[in-house]
Parts: structure tokens; sequence; C-alpha cells
């Protein structure tokens, strides 16, 4: 990336601003079925084609965010969610609302990539990513509350969606405007500096399509697990969802309070078997009680796992392709959840959607935690502080070293 690390205020508001549709996406889809008549299986297939977007751009942008310049790419990636989204809002003519989502969808992607970047280049990715996921979980409880109390049209999250990419405008401004020069290529130049830890690499980032695939299938139709098996209103759902956001926000808490205590091997492994029993219990919840608790320990967990994750794919690579890939592999499982989810709900019934998910996320724990502790056994012994990894007297953040030279999702 550039010379100086990006500043972490502005990170973390693109993060949030990165993830904010795919934490939304069960009230996406929701109101894509009610508000523009559309079946349980279009809704999820629009709700699909945004996150397949998103994940195009991670993809695209992997190792290309230094040469486009942080502050460009940030800027281009919230202007096209602010119109794609803002698109989706202003219309009701499906062929428009999916344009705008598709286009949505690019910028999140852009935008998380960026932020994956700069997150990967810091010396403290974990604590980087935890404070991103904090975020995006309060960002995201807040709305959940608040938009079952303004309308049920699918303008009011399209439009909430395209707010948060505004506010996150301004943070732009400290972003390093520098682009990285491809010098010309010639008989005796070197060849462009391959990916690092390729095997597991691959692995991580392959098993996390699987692994985002899995939740977020659940993710996509928790909503109307709400609504028609165990008997709520929207807004009691809305709630849930909100109070489940809330217990995420616990989950940032006890990973940053952990942080590398326990490595990261356990917490992705255990974490993953944990929620895979969550998303059996929110899946046959036939009640409240049940639904909610499914959904509040689900979502305590994943941002939990979440943060070890994105800075394992640091590690990888600390100029940011492992993370970026990693999060745009995310994206491609969380684009393909919704029409997953739909599809098995429809041919299985909830409940055993919900134990063919959790056996797939136990077995995607396996290659994970090997990656985890391969990585681990190989990892560099911790360098001494020197005075660029002092505070900065003035931002009060630290200041890496550039020798760190240079990740976003859904997640939810």
């Amino acid at each position: 990336m550039s010379s100086r690390p990006q500043p972490l205020r502005s990170l973390v508001a693109l993060f949030t601003a990165g993830y904010t549709a795919p934490y939304l996406l069960p009230t996406v889809v929701g109101r894509l079925a009610t508000g523009l008549g559309l079946t349980p299986t279009q809704a999820g297939l629009a709700g699909s084609a945004l996150l397949l977007a998103s994940a195009c751009a991670g993809f695209a942008l992997a190792g290309r965010v230094d040469r486009i310049g942080p502050r460009t790419a940030a800027r281009a990636g919230l202007l096209a969610m602010i119109c794609g989204y803002g698109t989706a809002a202003a219309t009701g003519l499906v062929p428009l609302v999916l344009a705008g989502a598709v286009l949505g969808g690019f910028g999140s992607g852009t935008v998380t990539a960026v932020a994956a970047s700069g997150i990967a280049a810091r010396h403290d990715p974990h604590r980087a990513s935890a404070l991103g996921l904090l975020s995006v979980s309060a960002t995201a409880g807040a709305l959940y509350l608040t938009l079952p109390r303004l309308g049920t049209g699918h303008g009011l999250a399209f439009a909430a969606i395209a707010t948060v990419a505004a506010a996150a405008w301004p943070g732009t401004r400290s972003l390093s405007s520098a682009t990285r020069r491809q010098e010309p290529e010639s008989p005796g130049d070197t060849p462009r500096r391959r990916l690092p830890h390729l095997l597991p690499g691959t692995i991580l980032t392959a098993t996390l399509v699987l692994w985002s695939l899995a939740q977020n299938a659940l993710w996509g139709v928790s909503g109307r697990i709400g609504v028609t098996q165990a008997g709520l209103s929207e807004v009691t759902v809305g709630a849930v969802f909100a109070a489940a956001l809330g217990a995420g926000l616990a989950g940032v808490t006890a990973a940053r309070a952990l942080g590398e205590r326990l490595g990261k091997a356990l917490p992705i492994g255990a974490g993953t078997a944990l929620i895979a029993a969550c998303v059996a219990v929110s899946a046959g919840a036939r009640d409240l009680p049940s639904f909610a608790a499914g959904e509040m320990a689900w979502n305590a967990m994943y941002p939990l796992v979440l943060s070890y994750v994105i800075a394992l794919s640091a590690t990888l690579d600390p100029g940011g392709r492992w993370t970026i890939l990693a999060g745009a592999a995310s994206s491609l499982g969380v684009a393909c959840g919704p029409a997953v989810g739909t599809a098995l709900s429809e041919a299985l019934g909830y409940p055993a959607m919900g134990a063919t998910l959790a056996a797939l996320l136990l077995a995607t724990a396996v290659p994970l935690t090997a990656v985890a502790r391969r990585t681990a056994l190989r990892a560099p012994a911790p360098q001494p502080l020197t005075e660029l990894d002092l505070p900065h007297p003035k931002t009060h953040e630290s200041q890496p070293a550039y020798t760190l030279a240079q990740p976003s999702t859904g997640g939810l």
C-alpha cells in the first residue's frame, strides 16, 4: 500500500459500510419478497446477486488496492453504494431494483477490500478487525430496531445501507491517495511477487466459501423462520435480531479481551463447532425463547470467530492479498447463501435444513483449525518495539514500521 498505515478510524468506518449489506440480508430479502411481490426464491436470488457482485469486486481488487490508491478505491466504492442502493430504494421497478442492488453490492465489495488491505497492514490486525466487527454489529443492531418502526417497504432497507455509506465518506479524506507505480517489465526484472503460503491460503479461502455459505443459508431465511415457524411478528423478529447483534458486541468484546492468548486454532475450531450447534437450534425453533436463544448465541460466536479468521489471513500475507481473497471467498459463500437456504428449506423444511448446515459447518472446522495450527507453528518470533511502533503524539494511533507493508465478511 502507501508508505504510511491507513488511520484505524477510517478503516473501521469503511469496514462498517462494506459489511452493512450482508448483515441486513434477512430484512433485505424479506422486504424484497413482501414489498415487490417476489417469491421467496426470487427474493433470495436477488440477495445472492447483490452479494455475488460484492465477491466479484473483492476477487478483482486483490493486490490492486495499492496501485489504484486507497482513497480513490474507497470513494469509488462508496459512490457505487450510494448510487446503487439509492436507486434500489427509490424505485419499485424490479429490474431497476436488481440493477441498483448489484451496483451497490459491487461498491460494498470494493469498500471492504480497501478496509481489508488496510487492516492487514497493521501490526494488530486482530484488534482492528474486532473493532470493525464491533462497529458493524452496533450499526446493524440499531437498524434492526429502527426499520420495522418506519415501515415495511424495501426502499427503507436499501436507503439505510446507502446512508451508512454516505456517513463513511468523510473518513476517506485521511486515506492515502498515493499509488504504487507498476514498473515496466524487462528481461532482467524480478518476477512479480507470488502469494506466500499458497497451500494454507488456498485451503483457507476455499473453506471460507462453505463456512459462510452454511451460515448465510440460514441467515437469509431466519426472518421467515421467526415469522412462519416460530409465529412471531416482524417487529418481534427485528427485536430478536437487534438483541442477537447486541450479543455479537459481547462476542467481539470477548475476542478483543482474549487477543492471542488462546492462539487462533482453538477459537476458530471450537467456535465453529458451537456455531454449528446454534444453527441447528435456530432452524428448529418453534417459539420465541428457542428462536432468540439460537440467534443470540450464534451471533455472539460468529464475529468472535470471524475476527480470528481475518487475523489468520493477515498473517499469511501482510500485503493484504490473502485477506482480500478470504473476504471475497466469504462474500461468495454469503452470495450463495440465500438461494441455498430457500432451496433447502423448501425441499427439507427448516429443521432438516439446519441439521444439514450444521454438519457442513462441523466439516469446515477441521481444515480451518489445521491452517491456524500450521500458521502458528511457522509464525516468526515477535519483534521488539521500535520508534516507529510507538503511538503517534498527535493521533495516539500506533504507527507500525513500513516493513510490515501492507483485508470483509458478511459475514453475515
